[in-house]
Formats: structure tokens, C-alpha cells, sequence
């Protein structure tokens, strides 16, 4: 498992933290998602036997938002 923390681009209303926060949980191997609004950031556990972080990032990227970095650590 891998906690992944992704800087965002482009949060331009609290409704966005909904969409992104239920993008994110839709795809399988993910976990325990939370969506920083005012950080513009999203945190959450990735299992890397299920889905990559590219996955994740392309599924963001196609609602029209920007990811800018990611920074993963193993737990």
C-alpha cells in the first residue's frame, strides 16, 4: 500500500472537492480519500496491485483539473 498525495490545479469552488473526492473513490485499489480544498490538494491509499497513480491522475485530469505533482510514500 501507498499513501499518495496529489497537488491540484484549477479547485475553483467547494463543489469541486465532491466531484474530484468521488473520482477518486470510484477506481478500485483506492482508499481513504480526502480532498484539500484550500490546499488544493488530494490525499488518499493507493494499492499498487489493483491501480496506478497515473490511473488516478488521468481520471482527474479528464474532469478538467490539473495535477501538477505527486508525491507517493510507502506505508
Amino acid at each position: 500500500m501507498e499513501k499518495v498525495m496529489m497537488k491540484l490545479g484549477g479547485l475553483t469552488c467547494p463543489s469541486c472537492l465532491t466531484k474530484i473526492q468521488k473520482s477518486v473513490e470510484s477506481v478500485d485499489g483506492t482508499a481513504d480519500v480526502k480532498v484539500l480544498f484550500n490546499a488544493g490538494k488530494v490525499k488518499f491509499t493507493l494499492d499498487p496491485a489493483k491501480t496506478s497513480t497515473d490511473t488516478v491522475q488521468e481520471n482527474i485530469e479528464k474532469m478538467g483539473y490539473v495535477v501538477q505533482g505527486v508525491k507517493t510514500k510507502e506505508l
